[in-house]
């Protein structure tokens, strides 16, 4: 009996979860582009906010060489997230949870070419957050 009991709540729990994570608007399939410019201190900035499936913006441009520093937030909610890049050959590899409070990410990219970002949290059986649209690419140009 205890068993159904709990089977009955998480079944409830997750049901209402899946009704507030449908609600709003669907970001994870617009391509939001932003190129950076290098600042007077010579370092290109970037902000980026996770949320609901997406990042924002979720292609970034920005110049090999030259130091990047990435102020990441996330919208607020109750599902965790988080924005990882793993691409060690070209300088770049960390994995940083996020939260509402922003948080700074740097490294200077060494080579050019398309790099993948992306969100690998999962809850239990469900997709992971890439695969239901958050992630995006960082364009290291010449």
């Amino acid at each position: 009996m205890k068993s159904h009991i709990i089977y009955l709540i998480l079944t409830i729990i997750f049901s209402l979860l899946s009704v507030s994570f449908s609600l709003g608007e669907d970001k994870s399939n617009q391509i939001k582009e932003y190129t950076a410019t290098i600042d007077q201190d010579g370092v290109q900035r970037v902000e980026i906010v996770g949320g609901g499936y997406y990042f924002d913006p979720n292609y970034i441009t920005v110049k090999a060489n030259v130091p990047v520093e990435l102020t990441v937030t996330k919208e607020p909610g109750i599902v965790p997230h988080n924005i990882v890049m793993k691409s060690p050959e070209t300088g770049i590899e960390f994995a940083k949870n996020l939260s509402i409070d922003p948080q700074i990410i740097t490294f200077t990219p060494t080579k050019p070419g398309k790099y993948p970002i992306y969100c690998n949290k999962k809850l239990l059986f469900f997709e992971n957050h890439s695969e239901k649209g958050m992630k995006g690419t960082l364009e290291v140009l010449e």
